[in-house]
């Protein structure tokens, strides 16, 4: 037979376990277990929780308010998510990634869960496609910091909000951006195979300036895998399908941003990488262009420079574009173009 305390000291001890003053003893766990139906870990690691109001037995009831709470999803939320999603957008291109990996993990937290418990496909849609957007910038960020594995996974997370959203463009972009990774990781023949992959998945229904950053995103895969006359081909390809004038968003897909200064500067990394000399002009003439508040493709672009004129034996000059996309790579932190930045000094 267990003793245990006057009713007075009970109400005394119950209101410290609940407050963490007091560790619940062996003695009273045993009679707490068997009075709430709970297990020790349940004890231990809930007991506050449990003490004032404890759990059904089936969760039925907390399973149906989180269900019931996604119904109220609106288009103005979903909206709202995407505004923050761009909000996210533009800190990154201006401060860099590594000040929001805490927000941007607390958003898709949000957005996974909306996905999660939203029942019909009214409501899970615009969810869905608010994801992938989210999803693929938390990718990149991930991948510019140097969090690989937490890039693919964000990449696969972005992948099947796409399929969930029906959205063709959404899923060839994912796809092609993941093939980075990959790239990154010493594959990029396999890289060159998912983002041709990407190009079949969007099909028809890709708009005309994401099928151009496509092709120019394989041109630059193409020029790392030693394919030149791919890469070249590839180019073409981007000019013809790029949209004119000056207009580098894309109302259909806002994460993408080109137009023939981007192109330009994309065409003059390629061309740098498979060691082509007219890479050096191209890439002057897309300095010249350049928006000054794309920070971390300032330092790519700085790099692409290095790298051609190393290319052509000028190494002073290689030596200057190198200090300052050291510079610029410090200031947002960026992982991914430091790493770019000590690869290229080693060869001077």
């Amino acid at each position: 037979m267990l003793t245990v305390a006057s009713t007075a000291s009970l109400r005394v001890y119950v209101s410290e376990w609940e407050n963490g003053r007091r560790p619940i003893s062996a003695r009273y766990a045993k009679i707490l277990r068997a009075l709430l139906g709970i297990t020790d870990d349940e004890l231990m690691g809930r007991a506050a929780d449990t003490l004032a109001a404890p759990a059904t037995a089936d969760g039925y009831d907390e399973l149906m308010g989180r269900i019931d709470a996604a119904r109220t999803v609106s288009l103005t939320m979903v909206k709202t998510f995407m505004d923050q999603t761009e909000l996210f957008r533009t800190m990154d291109r201006q401060m860099g990634a590594a000040s929001l990996v805490d927000q941007m993990s607390a958003h898709l937290t949000t957005l996974e869960d909306a996905l999660t418990f939203a029942v019909l496909p009214e409501t899970r849609r615009p969810v869905a496609r608010a994801l992938v957007g989210a999803a693929t910038l938390a990718a990149w960020q991930a991948l510019d910091v140097g969090a690989v594995e937490r890039a693919w996974r964000h990449y696969e997370l972005g992948k099947r909000a796409a399929q969930e959203a029906d959205e063709p463009m959404y899923l060839a972009h994912a796809t092609a951006e993941q093939a980075y990774v990959l790239c990154d990781a010493g594959r990029a023949p396999m890289a060159v195979e998912l983002i041709r992959d990407a190009q079949r998945l969007g099909g028809k229904a890709m708009s005309p300036r994401l099928t151009a950053w496509l092709y120019a995103a394989e041109a630059e895969i193409c020029a790392r895998a030693g394919m030149a006359d791919e890469c070249r081909r590839a180019l073409e390809n981007a000019v013809r399908c790029l949209p004119s004038g000056e207009e580098a968003r894309d109302p259909d897909m806002l994460s993408i941003f080109l137009n023939a200064g981007h192109l330009t500067r994309w065409r003059g990394n390629a061309l740098a990488l498979i060691g082509d000399d007219e890479a050096v002009s191209s890439l002057y003439t897309a300095l010249d262009a350049a928006d000054p508040t794309f920070i971390r493709a300032s330092a790519g672009l700085r790099c692409d420079l290095a790298q051609a004129h190393m290319a052509r034996g000028e190494y002073d000059q290689a030596h200057d574009h190198l200090r300052q996309a050291r510079l610029l790579a410090s200031r947002t932190g960026s992982v991914r173009q430091r790493r770019r930045v000590e690869q290229l000094t080693q060869r001077l």
